[in-house]
C-alpha cells in the first residue's frame, strides 16, 4: 500500500502515509477493501486518474480526515480536548501498543521504476510515464 501511496504522491513520508490512509478510508468501504486487496486497483479510481493526467500529486492525501472524529466530538460536546481524553481511555481498555507491529509487507526500493512497474503496473503506467 505504501508503494501505491509513493507513486500517487510522488514520494511518501510517514506523515504523508497517514494522510493517504485517511483519504483512502474516506473513499468508503468498497474502495478501502479493494485497495487493501490490490493496491494497484487504485489506478481505476477517478481521482487518481484525474490527478495523474495533470501531474498533481495530492490525490487521496487528505490530512483533514484525520481530525474528523475530534471535530465531530467537539460539535456534539462543545469540547475538543475531551475527545483526546476519551480516546486515550478507549485505547487503554483495548490493550496493545499505539503502533501496530503487524506485517509491513516486503521491503523493496520504491525509487526503482522497474520494480514499481513490476509490482504496481497500472499505477506505474499512470505515474512513471517519463522514466525508463
Amino acid at each position: 500500500m505504501w508503494a501505491a501511496a509513493y507513486l500517487i504522491g510522488g514520494g511518501c513520508s510517514d506523515d504523508s502515509f497517514m494522510d493517504f490512509r485517511a483519504g483512502l478510508i474516506a473513499l468508503g468501504r468498497d474502495w478501502y477493501e479493494k485497495a487493501a486487496a490490490d493496491p494497484d486497483s487504485l489506478a481505476e479510481h477517478p481521482a487518481v486518474i484525474a490527478a495523474a493526467e495533470v501531474h498533481r500529486d495530492e490525490a487521496l492525501f487528505y490530512e483533514e480526515v484525520n481530525y474528523a472524529a475530534s471535530e465531530a466530538f467537539k460539535h456534539v460536546t462543545g469540547d475538543e480536548e475531551d475527545f483526546y481524553e476519551a480516546w486515550d481511555a478507549c485505547r487503554a481498555t483495548r490493550g496493545g501498543s499505539e503502533q501496530d507491529s503487524g506485517d509491513l509487507g516486503e521491503d523493496f526500493d520504491f525509487d526503482d521504476p522497474g520494480e514499481m512497474r513490476r509490482r504496481l503496473p497500472r499505477l506505474a503506467a499512470l505515474y512513471l510515464r517519463d522514466t525508463p
